[in-house]
């Protein structure tokens, strides 16, 4: 395949790059299969309760409260390539775990959530390490480039995934599922270490203070960053609960299998691939307002998803949702990276990240609590509508107050006398 410069595969040329892509790929197929074992052995053991699958997804994701932060300054101050290999040795651990405890029929509903902490854990330090990672990899240059096709790695994962994870749990129970995600830990430790360091792109910036406070300061002064974070709050909070709405909508509203289960992860994920394949075609129209207007399209298929009368109509609109959800958060990531000082893009992409999974642990318990009290629809519903909502107040607020400064360095943005918040 010959690779254009300017074309939808220039990050391909940078040797790095190809490397990790292809461990990725089998990482990313590999944590769907988990996320969708996770899940149904959760309903397993409980009997169907609506609750404690939304619990086990809050504390999977509650770390993102306490450790997101840290993995940002840390991204900022230490080897990012030997922290990932950490990351994803504990990631893989907490995966073999569980599969084992599954395999010798010995699991517990306790040792999910142990396992499910672990794995929060080494995710929530791992992500805005990872997010930074990226333009030592291939550059700034290319990296909306890079973001994009990391993004269609991400969801080709997600169509493959669940329908393996699907066909394995209906044959075999949940237990393969957790061990192919551990052995796909292997493959990205790997490649990491297989990475040429003398062809990373190393940012020579000037020294900022290294702290959170710094980075939190640099964001309050950055309305076109600050106002994505919020948008990514509703949707990600209120909208992107894919797994616990199909989940409970496939055993409980449609009274279908595993398999039927997995096949819903892999229609969302045709929808999030084809989003991520167009949005490298798109690169010059990212910008904030291009961001609330597709999370508002988002929340709206979310709301009108609620209402979706069969499985096949409720499976073939998924696509949408999942097109219009990673529309948002492809130009949201890319727009977070490109317009912040490399010098403090890692503490930015920990606040980020905090903001995008940190709401999660709070809303899927109450998505839970709520399927318990009201039903399945009417919890979808409501989460759409509330994001809708949240949306529109953004959109109607903001809409003039998100211009790009032409300075994005610490310097530039933040002049040397500034009053950092305590």
């Amino acid at each position: 395949m010959r690779i254009d410069e300017n074309g939808n595969w220039r990050s391909f040329r940078h040797r790095n790059f190809r490397i990790l892509f292809s461990a990725n790929a089998l990482s990313n197929i590999g944590s769907w299969t988990q996320r969708i074992a996770q899940d149904w052995l959760v309903l397993e053991l409980t009997n169907n309760n609506g609750y404690y699958l939304g619990l086990v997804t809050a504390i999977q994701f509650a770390p993102f409260l306490l450790f997101t932060l840290h993995g940002g300054l840390l991204a900022d101050r230490v080897d990012k390539r030997l922290l990932l290999v950490v990351t994803n040795t504990f990631g893989g651990l907490s995966a073999l775990v569980l599969g084992l405890l599954v395999v010798s029929d010995k699991v517990e509903l306790w040792h999910v959530f142990a396992c499910a902490a672990v794995l929060g854990i080494s995710g929530a330090i791992d992500g805005p390490v990872r997010q930074s990672f990226n333009s030592e990899i291939v550059g700034n240059t290319d990296l909306p480039n890079a973001i994009s096709l990391g993004s269609a790695n991400f969801n080709a994962g997600r169509l493959i995934g669940p329908a393996v994870s699907g066909f394995l749990i209906a044959h075999f129970d949940t237990g393969p599922s957790f061990i192919i995600n551990a052995i796909s830990y292997v493959t990205v430790n790997i490649a990491l270490l297989s990475l040429r360091k003398s062809e990373f792109f190393i940012h020579e910036s000037k020294k900022t203070q290294g702290t959170l406070r710094e980075g939190f300061a640099y964001a309050r002064a950055r309305p076109d960053l600050y106002v994505v974070m919020i948008a990514v709050f509703f949707a990600s909070t209120f909208g992107l609960n894919f797994q616990i709405f199909n989940a409970l909508m496939a055993r409980g509203e449609f009274l279908k299998g595993p398999a039927s289960f997995g096949l819903l992860g892999t229609y969302i994920g045709i929808g999030s691939l084809s989003a991520a394949l167009i949005s490298a075609r798109f690169e010059k129209q990212r910008n904030t307002m291009f961001v609330i207007k597709t999370g508002t399209l988002f929340s709206l298929s979310i709301l009108l998803l609620s209402i979706m009368p069969t499985f096949e109509i409720y499976a073939a609109w998924l696509p949408l949702c999942g097109f219009f959800a990673l529309t948002m958060m492809i130009s949201a990531n890319s727009l977070m990276q490109m317009h912040s000082d490399p010098a403090i893009r890692g503490r930015v992409m920990g606040i980020y990240l905090l903001i995008f999974m940190g709401g999660t642990p709070f809303g899927s318990v109450a998505i839970g609590s709520l399927v318990e009290a009201i039903g399945v629809r009417e919890s979808v519903a409501i989460c759409g509508g509330i994001s809708l909502i949240g949306m529109l107040i953004i959109w109607m607020y903001y809409k003039d107050k998100v211009t790009v400064p032409k300075d994005i360095s610490v310097e530039g943005v933040l002049p040397s006398n500034y009053d950092y918040p305590r």
